[in-house]
């Protein structure tokens, strides 16, 4: 059987933890952020823990992480 590509979008926002969880970073950093306070985007910065309905999709495209 062939390999299966990697989801070059997918390796470069999610990383798999040592106990198998998928952990992501926040979106709404990117652009307008004089509207923002400082509290919010210093909020943003953390990184989360994606939910289980999405990481089922998200470790298919990340055959080999």
């Amino acid at each position: 059987m062939t390999k299966l590509k990697t989801h070059s979008g997918s390796k470069k926002r999610f990383k798999i933890t040592a106990t198998g969880k998928v952990k992501r970073n926040q979106g709404y950093k990117n652009h307008i952020l004089t509207k923002k306070s400082t509290k919010r985007k210093r909020q943003l910065r953390k990184s989360l823990i994606a939910s289980d309905a999405n990481a089922a999709t998200i470790k298919q495209m990340l055959p080999y992480a």
